[in-house]
Formats: C-alpha cells, sequence, structure tokens
C-alpha cells in the first residue's frame, strides 16, 4: 500500500438550482458553500434570463472560484451550480461543471453527481459516429444525446437522452426557459425540492435549503424528471421502474449532519450507528473518543448508549485544507499530525474507544493509533460504524481498486494487527440496516457485500481508473 494515498473515501460532487428569484445566482452561490463537502477540486454557475445563458466556472473552493467581478457576469432569475470531485473526469478546468452547450434545441447546461455506468459504451458509438467530445467527463455523454435527439421540445429530448444513460445521477438542468431536475430509477444519489416564497430550489442536500432560508418540500422521486417552468412544474417518468437503492454511505460519512437525506436526519442515523455499535461491540474502557470530524456522531451515540465520557482527545485543524502536500520524504509522515494533535491530558493513562465512520487502507489509522498510544494511553480500542469495505463504488464514490481495500485483503484481526490497536470492530450490516429503519432494503450496500443493484462494467478494472481517457490518451 502506498503510504502517501488519501486514507478516505472521496467526496462526490454537488448539486444547486434555483428557478423564479431575482438573485438566483446570488442565491446559487450561498448554496454551493452548504454543498462544498460534497466536492472541493472545482466549482461553477450558469444562470438564465429568458433569452440566453450566462456561465463562470473555476478551480478550487467556492470561496476562491466566485470573485465579485465574475458574479456580475451571471444575469437572470434562475441559476443552477455545482461543486465538483472528479470521479470521472480529470481534475482540470474544462472538465468543471456546469458544462454548457448550444445545438438545435438551443443552449443548455447541465450539472451531474454520479457516475454513468454505460458512459464509456455510449462515449465510443457517438465518438464512431462522428462527434467530437471536449472533456473526459462522464457527463458531457448526457448532452451529445442531447443534442442529436429529433424530440420536438427541450424537454423532450433530456428526458430521450437521460433514458439512455445507466448508472447513478442527480442532474440539474438549465435552459432559457425551464430548470429541469433529473433522478436515476434506482435513487442513489440524493436531490430534494424546497421552496424560497415562490421560487423553486432543487439541490443534494437540505443544509442548503437551510442555508438561503428554504423550506424543504419533498425529495425528487427515483426515475423523476421534474421540469420547472413559468407556469409551474411538470414531473415526467421515462424510465422502467426499478428497486430504490439509495447509497447507505451518504448516511455513514458523506451528508453534512444537519442534513435529511432519503428523508432521514443523517445525524440521527449516524448516532444510531454508535448506539447499535456499542451494543454489538463493548469494551471495558475509560472515554469514548471521535476521529474528527466524521466520527463525531457515531462516537456520541456509542458513549451514550455505553455510560462511557466522551472525550476530544484528538484536536482537528481546520484550516489545512485539501491541498497541503508534503514532498519531500523527510517530512511526509507529518501528513496526519499537522491535521490532528492529541490531547496528552485525556489520554494518558486511559483505555480509549475510538470512533471513526470507516478503514479505507489503514495507514491512516495505524499513524493515528500510534499518536494515541504516544500520547499515553494504555489501550485503545477501534470501533467503527460501518461493517468493512470490501468492494469498490460504481456509482459516485471514488473508492480505491479492490487490491487497495484494507477489508477486502485482510481479516478483521489482521486489520486490528497492522493498525496496531488493542481491539478491533466493526457494526454488522444488519446493524447498519437497523440504525436506517424500516426502509433498509431501500439501501444500497454493495461496498459491505459485493452486490451491485446494476450491473457493473465489463472492464471494472479500466472503469476503476475512474476516467474516460481522452482520445490523445492524455490525463
Amino acid at each position: 500500500m502506498d503510504n502517501d494515498k488519501v486514507d478516505k473515501f472521496k467526496d462526490e460532487c454537488g448539486v444547486f438550482g434555483i428557478f423564479g428569484h431575482p438573485e438566483a445566482p446570488a442565491l446559487t452561490r450561498l448554496g454551493l458553500y452548504a454543498l462544498q463537502h460534497r466536492g472541493q477540486e472545482s466549482a461553477g454557475i450558469a444562470s438564465a434570463d429568458g433569452d440566453r445563458l450566462y456561465l463562470i466556472r473555476a478551480m478550487g473552493l467556492v470561496s476562491e472560484a466566485f470573485e465579485e467581478g465574475p458574479m456580475e457576469e451571471l444575469r437572470g432569475d434562475t441559476a443552477i451550480g455545482h461543486v465538483r470531485y472528479s470521479t470521472a473526469g480529470d481534475s482540470r478546468i474544462i472538465n468543471a461543471q456546469p458544462i454548457l452547450i448550444d445545438c438545435v434545441h438551443g443552449e443548455i447546461a447541465l450539472c451531474h453527481n454520479g457516475n454513468l455506468i454505460n458512459a464509456a459504451d455510449l462515449r465510443a458509438s457517438l465518438v464512431g459516429q462522428g462527434h467530437i467530445f471536449q472533456t473526459n467527463s462522464d457527463t458531457e455523454v448526457v448532452l451529445h444525446l442531447y443534442a442529436r435527439s429529433q424530440a420536438p421540445t427541450p424537454q423532450d429530448a433530456i428526458v430521450e437522452s437521460v433514458a439512455q444513460v445507466s448508472g447513478a445521477f442527480s442532474l440539474v438542468v438549465l435552459t432559457k426557459d425551464n430548470l429541469i431536475a433529473v433522478r436515476d430509477p434506482y435513487g442513489f444519489r440524493p436531490l430534494v425540492v424546497g421552496m424560497l416564497g415562490d421560487a423553486t430550489v432543487v439541490c443534494s442536500e437540505t443544509c442548503a435549503l437551510d442555508l438561503i432560508g428554504a423550506r424543504y418540500v419533498r425529495d425528487v422521486e427515483p426515475g423523476e424528471v421534474l421540469v420547472i417552468g413559468r407556469a409551474g412544474a411538470q414531473s415526467f417518468r421515462p424510465f422502467r421502474p426499478a428497486k430504490p437503492s439509495h447509497c447507505v454511505f451518504e448516511h455513514v460519512y458523506f451528508a453534512r449532519p444537519d442534513s435529511l437525506v432519503f428523508g432521514l436526519s443523517v445525524n440521527e442515523v449516524r448516532t444510531n450507528l454508535g448506539r447499535l455499535l456499542a451494543r454489538e461491540r463493548p469494551v471495558d474502557a475509560d472515554v469514548v473518543m471521535p476521529i474528527p470530524d466524521s466520527g463525531m456522531c457515531a462516537a456520541v451515540g456509542y458513549a451514550e448508549e455505553s455510560g462511557l465520557p466522551l472525550r476530544m482527545g484528538l484536536i482537528r485543524n481546520h484550516y489545512v485544507g485539501r491541498t497541503f502536500i508534503a514532498p519531500q520524504q523527510e517530512i511526509r509522515g507529518f501528513r496526519v499530525r499537522v491535521k490532528l494533535n492529541p490531547v496528552r491530558s485525556i489520554l494518558k493513562g486511559k483505555r480509549v474507544v475510538l470512533v471513526d465512520d470507516s478503514i479505507v487502507r489503514g495507514t491512516t489509522s495505524r499513524k493515528i493509533v500510534g499518536m494515541i498510544r504516544a500520547a499515553g494511553a494504555l489501550e485503545i480500542h477501534m470501533r467503527i460504524s460501518c461493517p468493512p469495505t470490501v468492494s469498490p463504488c460504481y456509482y459516485g464514490i471514488d473508492t480505491p481498486d479492490r487490491s487497495e481495500l484494507i477489508g477486502a485483503t485482510k481479516t478483521v484481526d489482521e486489520i486490528r494487527d497492522f493498525v496496531k490497536a488493542d481491539t478491533l470492530a466493526y457494526l454488522s450490516l444488519a446493524g447498519l440496516r437497523e440504525a436506517v429503519g424500516t426502509r433498509s432494503g431501500d439501501y444500497c450496500t454493495s461496498c459491505y457485500t459485493g452486490d451491485y443493484p446494476v450491473e457493473p462494467p465489463t472492464d471494472a478494472a479500466a472503469y476503476m481508473q475512474m476516467a474516460l481517457k481522452l482520445p490523445d490518451g492524455k490525463r
């Protein structure tokens, strides 16, 4: 294993759209701030004024991407926005979203959260027919299908194009007249609808609605195409019905704790994960301690159920950011320590229950355990609030290849020895399902079971490169 690889699952993307508000671009910018946790590589906003579309995009965080000057280029009362982590297509400005094109149906801008399983096959077919691609993002495939559609209206062309793709997709689409929301028939990724006065909002998580003062109305249903225009909203169902397969990892790690996702409070689900973990895997200890920030809610639940005190024995430096690099070999070991520092007065002489949401490669967990032991902890009992991750995701989460997932290559005892904890235990799959409640059958758990609701691509190894290569093979 490469110790320099980031030992955490990568965030996906976040989408936001608002129709019928005079400050639509500014509100979209605020919505993207709330969704920043879903993607930190690039950000973009497109707006429409009834005559044409406007677009700004930039690499980096929302705070870096949208200065006052560029924002003044956006006009109109309808806008969509995107924050990106590149699960398909490499990290360059050309792959930033929204992607805007002009074709026979008029201008259109599109934002996408998810991964299209059949994008490579569709792209190869389109290239064979003379189509020229400008990006290596799977999202562009949808736009090519849209541009070649013979449907009579832009709305019909969108319905026709999305009906040809498979996989995970929550889309917000902008034309000069309409805001359109699309969710795949399995409902892998979240997408919600809210109202701000008379304006309609669609976005990845309800935390974005909260920030702008909008009211949550409902989820965009799996398989729904929602067309929002001056005459109101119309709902279409162009897909064959499918068994809902919501991504359970949204609740385990990705979504913000203050959001409702798939109709459930993320905070409450994560706290339940910790409670159930304490019931399943109790241990004699003195304190419960989260690995911040993702282990916080589960640690609260574990402490409540076990009766042990919750202590913040690790302090996170929130100002490091994603761009921290340590190129010289002699300082690479500081990568974890620059982000986390143990509190010796809490840890010295204590038996510690260390709670985290997951273990990917195990390298970071091993370093954290070493830091805590060096700070004087007598025992370290690691507890993980989900089952071992044994399979890669093909639906919008950037997971490593199976050979790099420690849960797929080692037993729990071997993982314990690798991270050098005194004990290690995971929440059971039954416990995970109990935490999400009576609708647990509506969740995708393929990363824990290897059972995929949508057939993985034939060439899975190539797909896990997470990019559609440009014609010249450059990345």
